[in-house]
């Protein structure tokens, strides 16, 4: 048998979003509204984590010239999710940098 304790720690989690629900027909609105930005922010990080991954995808297969439009197609995908405020603007330009200073090198 195992202990409740073990049983609480793996069940728990699957629990967190539905502990409480919102009593007021507003508050269970902007329950679902945040809900559906959440989901929508997660993607649109995956989003900007494939990118970076297939600029440098393209840096270390070694074709310049290849990884240059891969840079620019990508770095499209990075402002623009800069510009929903899904990461901050400063946050870009440092992910741009690095990447130009390893498509340079």
């Amino acid at each position: 048998m195992l202990p409740i304790s073990f049983i609480i720690r793996i069940i728990a989690p699957l629990y967190r979003h539905r502990d409480t629900m919102a009593n007021i027909a507003s508050a269970r609105k902007r329950a679902r509204q945040a809900e559906k930005r959440r989901q929508h922010n997660a993607a649109m990080r995956s989003e900007l984590r494939s990118a970076v991954r297939n600029i440098r995808k393209a840096i270390a297969a070694g074709d310049k010239k290849g990884a240059g439009a891969v840079y620019q197609r990508e770095v499209a995908v990075i402002d623009s999710i800069a510009d929903k405020n899904i990461i901050h603007k400063n946050a870009a330009a440092r992910k741009k940098s690095r990447l130009t200073r390893k498509l340079g090198s």
